[in-house]
């Protein structure tokens, strides 16, 4: 706790920024991670999420900015493998070492002991391969293997880079599984991830980048007040329909899989009144939640400028932006 009072968060980016090769990778790029959350670190690729956790665990030297965990910079942890896990890569492991032999490298500088290895291999479903050669396992069992090396301090913290990578479906249900229980315990995690709909299941804070800048930061609560509703309408014009949304300045409009119009930021109302004024017939409308998926498209849409659409032209593929 600091002196005002309030509760340092478990790790923090200040204005974080890097070029590489006259490239800008990250820009001023600054949020907090809530200490007991699952907190979901998205963005497309190259948007700058591995070179920003890099910059924070130390990897990567920030041209500016600065980051801490616990409060101090990631190189002033007394013991950093008992304070944060990471999984920045899942094949650091060498393929000839058995599952068992590379964690119990690590026990002796972690100050744990030997019997821990078993312990993770356990919770990370791998106990039974634990003497099978790393080189023969399949990319998900190294991802998780990499974990089981991430929790061997026994952290309080977890920056994890893509960890669902390779895992089958009962992997990922398995990893979501295992994110909640260890932020249910008080612990912390930053996860970062491709996957939107999957990270919605676990997650209670999001911070979200684009173009290596920060677009949003904060609760997944706060996230889904900024767009409440979205409304599918079946019509009788929807490419007609989407123009005059456009036109009223109502631009998230795409055509969905049943071929109905989903408009995201205008009211069933509004919809209906701008039918109305073009001569659309509306047969129906339905409100629903939107989801973390597409609240993500929306903010991060400029980083993939779309193609010239045609005047007029609805485009024909499921989701596709109009």
């Amino acid at each position: 706790m600091d002196i005002s009072g309030t509760i340092e968060p478990a790790l923090q980016a200040r204005s974080l920024t890097k070029s590489f090769g006259g490239v800008r990778a990250v820009s001023q790029v600054g949020f907090s991670v809530p200490r007991g959350s699952v907190t979901g670190f998205l963005g497309p690729n190259g948007s700058g999420k591995s070179t920003t956790l890099r910059m924070m665990l130390g990897l990567v030297r920030p041209d500016s900015g600065d980051a801490s965990v616990d409060g101090v910079p990631y190189g002033r942890l007394t013991d950093p493998g008992r304070v944060v896990g990471a999984v920045l890569d899942g094949a650091g492991a060498h393929p000839r070492r058995t599952a068992r032999r590379h964690l119990r490298t690590y026990t002796p500088v972690l100050g744990v002991p030997d019997s821990r290895v078993d312990e993770v291999l356990a919770l990370v479903g791998l106990h039974d391969v634990a003497d099978r050669r790393v080189g023969d396992f399949s990319l998900g069992m190294r991802q998780r293997l990499a974990l089981a090396g991430a929790v061997l301090g026994d952290p309080h913290i977890l920056v994890l880079d893509e960890p669902a990578n390779g895992l089958d479906p009962e992997g990922i249900a398995w990893l979501r599984e295992f994110l909640r229980g260890f932020a249910r315990s008080g612990r912390t995690v930053l996860v970062s991830s491709h996957l939107v709909g999957e990270i919605e299941q676990i997650v209670d804070h999001v911070v979200i980048l684009s173009a290596g800048t920060v677009v949003f930061d904060g609760s997944l609560a706060d996230l889904r007040s900024t767009h409440p509703v979205r409304v599918l309408v079946s019509c009788s014009n929807p490419a007609a329909l989407a123009l005059g949304l456009a036109a009223a300045s109502f631009t998230d409009a795409t055509l969905g899989y049943d071929g109905r119009l989903v408009v995201t930021g205008a009211s069933d109302d509004i919809v209906r009144g701008v039918a109305d004024s073009r001569g659309v017939a509306v047969f129906g409308t339905e409100q629903s939640a939107v989801s973390l998926e597409q609240i993500f498209l929306s903010m991060t849409r400029p980083q993939y400028p779309s193609s010239p659409a045609l005047p007029g032209v609805v485009p024909s593929h499921p989701g596709a932006r109009v």
